[in-house]
């Protein structure tokens, strides 16, 4: 346990760092900054991918089940669409919010959830369609992200144009239409995945004879996150609505995503721990 310590304390000091570098980079064109910064975060990926083999070696399976080591997927998978992001024009300020968020999950799963307070008693007790559900839930999740990044960044753009302030950093943005695109585009990747997840987590839960979730609080406001992105969907594929109303629409989502996943703490949807 002391060697995962040290290694996702490591990684914590390293993302820091990069985020020094990037957002340095963004104040003022900075490009031996921006290098640095990707290199620091290239560096946490390696130490994230440590992490994992050795909570595998812990747990004698793909470590996914608790919400630790979900945070932890997340974070990572973050950190890799960073470093992609980083090989792209104008990227910089996605890559800025993208590890922020990640950074702000990692440092949360570091100091509230430990390894040792979650652990699994029985690998082979886990049905393969919960662990389907699990691991597309992780990679929607980093899809409606990215997705809310781009949003931010169009309400943040519109607002500078909207008032006519206009520098260097807001040259380097990508343009409104670009970010409205990616930003749809990145949703409608991440939507699908949940609505698998779910109807995976839902088979799950029928097979089990567990059928009184469905009741939990959990479920009301999954399926109110996931209403969310639908309209958004129809709105969009309309064209009948303005981009500002629509990244609107793209954060409200994403919001009751991140209320769903605090409702864990208060939930028995989640509650199972391998037993």
């Amino acid at each position: 346990m002391q060697l995962l310590n040290g290694i996702y304390d490591t990684a914590l000091l390293l993302y820091a760092l990069s985020l020094l570098f990037i957002f340095s980079d963004c104040l003022r064109r900075n490009p031996g900054g921006k290098r640095i910064g990707t290199g620091f975060l290239a560096v946490v990926g390696v130490l994230q991918s440590g992490g994992l083999a050795v909570r595998f070696s812990q747990e004698r399976g793909l470590p996914i089940f608790t919400p630790y080591d979900f945070l932890f997927w997340f974070s990572f998978s973050i950190v890799l669409t960073s470093l992609a992001v980083a090989y792209t024009r104008g990227g910089e300020f996605t890559i800025l919010l993208l590890s922020g968020a990640g950074f702000s999950v990692f440092l949360l799963n570091r100091v509230w959830l430990t390894a040792a307070d979650h652990s699994l008693e029985s690998w082979s007790a886990v049905h393969g369609w919960l662990a389907m559900h699990i691991i597309l839930a992780n990679l929607s999740f980093g899809a409606l992200t990215l997705g809310t990044v781009f949003a931010i960044m169009y309400l943040f753009l519109h607002t500078k144009l909207k008032n006519k302030k206009w520098d260097d950093r807001i040259r380097r943005l990508p343009s409104l239409e670009t970010m409205d695109k990616y930003s749809y585009s990145a949703i409608l990747a991440g939507v699908p995945l949940l609505i698998i997840s779910l109807l995976l987590a839902a088979t799950s839960i029928i097979a089990e004879g567990r059928t009184p979730l469905f009741q939990d609080t959990k479920v009301l406001t999954t399926l109110l996150g996931l209403g969310v992105y639908v309209i958004y969907i129809v709105l969009k594929r309309s064209g009948r609505r303005s981009g500002t109303i629509m990244a609107r629409w793209a954060i409200s989502g994403y919001a009751f995503i991140i209320l769903n996943f605090l409702l864990n703490s208060l939930s028995e949807f989640h509650g199972w721990g391998g037993r």
